[in-house]
């Protein structure tokens, strides 16, 4: 599949006589993709972001199972937050990033907190969706046998709200990775750095399309690499704990 893209690619490059500095063919990307790698810009960038990224989303699914959990334990609190936070769900990250400036400027912080902001409104509510889900039946049936409620919490509404729950893990980061990409091209200078965002915001300026393409590339590769070596095996193993694979 990934050849018959690139074939594809150069082909209409090829056919259509694309200028190189407006649409530059795989092979003019792989060689600045190697050019940046040797020069040591392209890891430095990867290394960036990679690092921004982990910590900003381990950190808002701290915060989201808390929330998450609260909001499923009280209907007052959900009464109240539910609705802010699926506000928050459809809500652009990028429309934080003009005030993360104002409050804390060309910082780390400015960063993580469009991450946050990104991330935390859809895992706590795929914490909330997946708790919703459990059949009542089990919670007084665990009552019944003397469960109180932190075992219920641990022992029936975690495990069965758990495929839920990763589904809102999987929505978090990918709200998460947008997130710090938007940050990363609109806050450049300062102490921040330069992350993909930043590779790619400069590779416009200067009209580089082919630093502009390998930055799309990086930051493309790096989403799917996530899901197939984090995601997917999650996924299946929450599958076989339930007998479903």
């Amino acid at each position: 599949m990934l050849l018959a893209g690139l074939v594809l690619w150069q082909g209409f490059v090829t056919v259509t006589h694309q200028r190189p500095d407006l649409f530059p063919g795989p092979f003019e990307v792989g060689r600045r993709i190697l050019a940046m790698s040797r020069s040591g810009l392209l890891w430095q960038a990867v290394g960036t972001s990679v690092g921004r990224g982990v910590l900003g989303f381990l950190v808002s699914v701290v915060l989201a199972t808390l929330l998450g959990l609260l909001l499923a334990w009280s209907p007052w609190l959900r009464a109240g937050l539910g609705p802010l936070l699926s506000g928050l769900q459809v809500l652009p990250s990028v429309a934080w990033v003009p005030a993360a400036i104002v409050w804390f400027g060309l910082t780390d912080a400015t960063v993580y907190t469009v991450i946050l902001l990104g991330a935390v409104p859809s895992v706590a509510m795929g914490l909330v969706a997946g708790i919703d889900g459990v059949d009542p039946q089990h919670r007084r049936v665990a009552a019944v046998l003397g469960a109180g409620p932190l075992t219920v919490l641990t022992r029936v509404l975690w495990p069965a709200a758990l495929p839920v729950y990763l589904g809102g893990l999987r929505q978090g980061w990918a709200f998460s990775w947008r997130a710090l990409m938007a940050a990363e091209i609109i806050a450049v200078g300062g102490s921040l750095g330069i992350g993909l965002g930043g590779l790619l915001d400069r590779g416009r300026q200067n009209a580089d399309m082919a630093t502009v393409f390998a930055a799309i590339l990086a930051i493309l590769v790096i989403g799917v690499l996530v899901e197939l070596l984090v995601f997917a095996p999650l996924h299946r193993a929450v599958l076989r704990r339930r007998g479903l694979s």
